[in-house]
């Protein structure tokens, strides 16, 4: 299955676009999404325990499985006053 994911802030400078498609099996998690990123993308390694996503524009944990057509977004660690 592919998933298109939506990178912003740091992740999107740091792979160079703003959307990334990541091939995942049938039953993937939000986890299993992010491995696949990190290995696809080693640049955004440095986010791995901070990154914050949602899914369907809802924050998700990283055990929450994804569907085909789920929208997947992806943030880095947000800073400033």
């Amino acid at each position: 299955m592919k998933i298109e994911l939506l990178l912003f802030a740091s992740l999107k400078e740091k792979v160079g676009k703003s959307q990334v498609v990541v091939e995942t099996n049938e039953h993937c998690t939000v986890q299993s999404l992010l491995d696949a990123l990190f290995i696809q993308h080693p640049a955004t390694n440095p986010f791995a325990k901070s990154i914050v996503v949602s899914v369907n524009r809802e924050f998700a944990d990283r055990g929450q499985v994804i569907q085909a057509n789920d929208e997947v977004a992806i943030f880095p660690p947000v800073s400033g006053g």
